[in-house]
């Protein structure tokens, strides 16, 4: 699938507005727009292996598309959801553990990006990835 591989962050499009709305202090927020994320993505049939590093970690994550899952935010936020395939993208749903508010996501590839769609509280945010 298109979503293999590495790639590395280019540019955000209402990234700290969004950390914001999640409520990340604005240290944390300076911060997490600057962390030059690289993902590497690997999939076999429905299952995901994710590799994430930045500044601040590095994990690494399996899922199955349609299981949840639990994760950590970089700040520390709790969340259990879960992929699902919508055509050539992948839809996201993720409910905070300390609030129970819905955190939406979305990869998909366009042209020879990667582009990252998060929306939380009505504010939508983009990150763009380059391989």
């Amino acid at each position: 699938m298109a979503f293999n591989g590495t790639w590395k962050i280019d540019r955000n499009e209402n990234y700290e507005k969004f950390m914001e709305a999640m409520g990340v202090n604005i240290m944390k927020r300076k911060l997490g727009a600057h962390d030059n994320l690289k993902i590497t993505i690997q999939q076999d049939g429905n299952k995901f292996t994710i590799k994430e590093s930045s500044n601040f970690r590095t994990i690494e994550l399996e899922f199955t598309l349609g299981v949840s899952f639990e994760y950590s935010l970089a700040d520390g936020t709790e969340l259990t959801g879960s992929w699902n395939s919508k055509g050539d993208k992948l839809v996201g749903t993720f409910t905070r553990k300390d609030n129970g508010k819905v955190l939406k996501a979305q990869r998909e590839i366009v042209g020879d990006e990667l582009v990252q769609t998060y929306t939380y509280e009505g504010v939508e945010a983009k990150r763009i990835f380059k391989r």
